[in-house]
């Protein structure tokens, strides 16, 4: 099932909140002065499914300019936009300021949808969108479907929702969920009984139960007490859900608006930026140098001066690189997009890319510094590098593969491999004959996948140490070679994701459930093998008690393990501690005498030539004893 989520833009009171309400069945004001005003003042969010089964958050964005901060933090992780307009009024002011945002953040799917067609005739319907072709022309909405509704008498609504489906299914890309997950916020607030609750549209990445990530800028780790996906309790939220998670250690108080909920030491706090900055063509301002702005990324809203890098000002229509230096710190990645507007008064006036989240203070019109930003807008060969190690996910890439592919010398594929290590992104594991290179996103999803592998197998088989590292690997990751497949085990224990005992592999955390089945099942066969003595019993032949030969192998194997019982032979098992007085009894009698038969060994412990061959053999193996001549003589090893 594909999650999307669907926003909705326009003029105020143009209608959006009214066709959420007749799509979902549900009013996004959840504020008592936004319905008692009928404007949205805050994001409202809700849910509808499509005919395909696919789920559609929906967003409803405030359309009054005062509002405007929520509307673009609203944008966030959208997939497909409602441009909602008015069939009695057209294109209003608000409508275009909506419009310039979605195109500067990047947004590219969107449905023009005429609301209020019930208000007017055929002929202005068809005046108004008249108008709004032109008016949309040469924009990113000049080729979209526009759907004719009224959402007050629900006139059009099936085949609004048939292009939404068409649109979700055909022609939005799913979000990318084994990458970082990134959690920008935009509410937080505390229950009763519960703590700290945030909500956000997950926009990468898969954030589970238990996990424990970090609160950015403010730099506190939280652990995830529970997950909720459109008011249903869940175990994992995925990339492109509206989530709300209840969160461990903050406080309410300690997060607004623009904090990112991400893993721990995965981005790094700035509040300096290099950016390409693009001016609208509307925008009545041009940009001088250290024009003070408001910044909008994600749900952030902070203050911050251009400096001019390229360019003594930016006019309508022109683009340069700048860097932004912020009033607050602030955690984001290199490619999200913003938007900036005019200090005072408050319009809209551009946006554009972050180059560079982490940089040095830049000195301006210095052609080192223009050409560097060149390269990372246009990507550098790391980037082709990253791309490549991220469709090998699941063979891993040599080194030597990557400088072929890439038409680079080893030495260059080295110096961008370890930039890339540096950042993260890259893990390198160094063999004898080859250098593997492993994308991190395919890091983070086999790890998903080997700790969900033995948490299962935990879960059925809680009486054995764990899965063995050949079975995770033929079932698991059978397209790496055997000797990788070892150093990546060795990566995955130093991480501490997986801990290792032998040629098992289990969860950090995981014991061997010694619960009363065990002790029952332990106790049987000990008082057995007590018993018996030196004269061994078959394992076929216990008494398991109503007990499963499955489950008594897997106890039998734990006491083998803590050294209670061993195997004398394939089929004998007997005490440990009757082997080790064995053992010094041989060893004492080979001081006095070189040579040891068979039928000494059965007087020495009063037992039968069938159990005193397995004792020899078994000293044997010890080489504590060896053959020397006749099959039933041994001497001292």
């Amino acid at each position: 099932m594909k999650n999307i989520i669907i926003g909705t833009a326009g003029h105020i009171d143009h209608g959006k909140t009214t066709l959420i309400k007749a799509l979902t069945g549900r009013n996004t004001d959840r504020w008592e002065e936004e319905q008692r005003r009928g404007i949205t003042i805050d994001l409202g969010f809700t849910y509808f499914d499509l005919p395909s089964g696919d789920r559609a958050g929906i967003i409803d964005v405030p359309g009054h300019e005062k509002f405007i901060n929520n509307m673009v933090a609203g944008v966030v992780g959208m997939d497909l936009v409602l441009l909602v307009i008015a069939a009695d009024e057209g294109i209003m002011p608000q409508t275009r300021e909506h419009m310039d945002i979605l195109g500067l953040l990047g947004i590219e799917k969107s449905i023009i949808v005429l609301n209020k067609c019930d208000l007017v005739d055929e002929e202005w319907i068809e005046l108004v969108e008249e108008e709004i072709r032109e008016e949309l022309s040469g924009t990113f909405l000049e080729q979209a479907p526009v759907v004719k509704v009224s959402a007050a008498t629900g006139q059009g609504l099936d085949q609004l929702i048939e292009v939404i489906g068409h649109m979700s299914s055909d022609e939005v890309v799913g979000k990318d969920i084994h990458t970082i997950p990134r959690l920008p916020i935009d509410r937080a607030f505390s229950l009763s009984g519960f703590g700290t609750i945030i909500t956000g549209t997950l926009v990468s990445g898969t954030i589970r139960k238990e996990d424990t990530l970090e609160m950015y800028p403010i730099g506190k780790e939280c652990k995830i007490r529970s997950i909720q996906v459109h008011g249903a309790d869940q175990k994992e939220c995925y990339a492109g859900q509206r989530v709300a998670i209840n969160l461990s250690n903050v406080k309410k108080k300690e997060i607004q608006r623009g904090c990112v909920l991400a893993p721990p030491n995965s981005m790094k706090n700035t509040d300096l930026l290099d950016v390409k900055m693009n001016i609208l063509e509307s925008s009545m301002r041009v940009l001088t140098n250290h024009t003070r702005l408001h910044f909008f990324t994600g749900t952030s809203e902070i203050l911050c001066r251009a400096v001019l890098l390229d360019k003594e000002e930016l006019g309508p229509g022109e683009s340069g690189y700048v860097q932004l230096r912020l009033e607050e710190e602030i955690a984001v990645r290199r490619g999200d997009k913003f938007v900036v507007r005019f200090y005072s008064p408050m319009e809209t006036i551009g946006g554009g890319v972050i180059l560079e989240p982490n940089p040095g203070v830049k000195k301006r019109f210095q052609e080192s510094v223009i050409e560097e930003l060149r390269r990372k807008e246009s990507g550098s060969s790391a980037d082709v590098i990253e791309l490549h190690a991220k469709k090998h996910g699941d063979t891993l890439i040599t080194l030597a593969e990557l400088a072929k592919l890439t038409a680079l010398s080893v030495d260059e594929v080295k110096e961008d491999v370890k930039e890339l290590e540096e950042q993260e992104l890259l893990a390198v594991f160094e063999m004898r004959k080859d250098t593997y290179i492993w994308h991190m996103d395919s890091i983070r999803e086999a790890q998903q996948t080997l700790v969900r592998a033995l948490e299962d197998y935990e879960k059925k088989y809680p009486y054995r140490y764990g899965m063995k590292k050949a079975e995770i690997q033929t079932m698991y990751f059978q397209k790496i070679k055997p000797n990788v497949f070892d150093r990546i085990v060795e990566f995955f224990v130093e991480r501490g994701c997986i801990r290792r005992a032998e040629e098992f592999l289990c969860t950090p955390e995981f014991e061997v459930k010694k619960d009363g089945t065990y002790q029952k099942v332990a106790e049987n066969f000990l008082n057995v093998f007590e018993k018996a003595g030196y004269d061994f019993v078959r394992y076929s032949e216990i008494d398991l008690k109503g007990v499963s030969r499955d489950m008594a192998d897997d106890i039998l194997n734990i006491l083998l393990t803590e050294g209670k019982v061993v195997r004398v032979t394939e089929e004998m098992y007997t005490l440990a501690e009757y082997m080790e007085q064995a053992k010094e009894k041989i060893k004492a009698h080979l001081a006095d005498d070189p040579l040891i038969t068979i039928a000494q060994v059965r007087d020495m412990f009063g037992t039968s030539r069938k159990s005193a061959k397995p004792i020899l053999e078994y000293m044997d193996a010890l080489k504590i004893t060896k053959k020397m001549g006749a099959e039933s003589e041994r001497v001292a090893y």
